[in-house]
């Protein structure tokens, strides 16, 4: 996705050239630019999101994670900058996303396999073809509840469990996830985030995780990608290596302490600056 600012031309001043990321870079961020009320949130920011990996978003309130993927995904216009995805635009990329509030996300209107099942038609995809993706989902996630009720019968683990599994349903190159864990009671946090990682070593799907919990931020991450205060830059980005599934023993493993420990140092040092 490419926009350009409204500015003068001038015949002297060659364009930016685009820097490719590192080989295995799956996003590619340069230049982006986005101003509020005349302040700038983020400018001429830079990032090369890596492929087939997790990767969570942690920073001082106000810093805009959720914008970040939000304009990363097309959400939120950007007002300069360009974004591609194995060099390819926006309109040419496969996304799913998973939204904070589950109950707003999914449409009241229609049963909840039919909301499931909703890009999948949108991609114009045969009755059969939708059946045998449904029954993948459902063997994956091990979906005990009735997907013929409406998403106001079901529980807010329910509903938020069938927002990922829409979410993923047409097979996304890139899943964004916007604090999907943050409704949820803890039984269903660690269902969902075991899910989650099921998901991810059976596709290799790469994930951006927009999260206010620490600990759930390194978790699930490969990378953690820790933001300063506005003006947004990259304050550092720690590479996590623990071997996946992770389970709860992962939590007092010195490695998944030494990186929490890592983290929480540069977030508590970009948040007294």
């Amino acid at each position: 996705m490419t926009v350009v600012l409204n500015a003068p031309v001038y015949a002297d001043v060659p364009a930016p050239v685009f820097r490719p990321g590192p080989a295995d870079t799956h996003i590619t961020i340069r230049g982006l630019t986005k101003y509020f009320a005349g302040w700038p949130l983020y400018e001429n920011f830079d990032l090369d999101i890596p492929k087939h990996k997790i990767v969570s978003v942690f920073g001082p309130n106000g810093c805009g994670k959720s914008t970040l993927i939000n304009m990363i995904a097309g959400l939120i216009p950007i007002d300069a900058g360009e974004i591609l995805f194995d060099g390819k635009s926006l309109k040419d990329t496969k996304i799913g996303y998973v939204f904070q509030n589950y109950r707003e996300a999914m449409f009241p209107w229609m049963r909840t396999i039919d909301n499931i099942a909703y890009p999948l038609k949108l991609e114009g995809k045969s009755k059969a073809e939708v059946d045998r993706r449904m029954a993948e989902l459902v063997a994956s996630f091990d979906v005990k509840f009735d997907l013929k009720c409406y998403p106001y019968e079901l529980s807010g683990g329910q509903q938020q469990t069938a927002s990922i599994m829409r979410a993923l349903a047409p097979k996304p190159e890139v899943l964004f996830l916007d604090e999907p864990f943050s409704a949820l009671d803890f039984e269903m946090t660690l269902f969902i985030r075991e899910k989650l990682q099921e998901v991810f070593i059976q596709t290799g799907t790469t994930m951006l995780l927009v999260s206010h919990d620490l600990e759930e931020a390194v978790y699930l991450a490969d990378q953690v990608l820790l933001l300063t205060k506005r003006p947004t830059r990259v304050a550092d980005i720690l590479h996590y290596g623990d071997a996946r599934p992770r389970t709860v023993e992962t939590l007092s493993e010195d490695s998944f302490i030494q990186m929490k420990k890592r983290s929480l140092e540069i977030f508590q040092r970009e948040v007294r600056r």
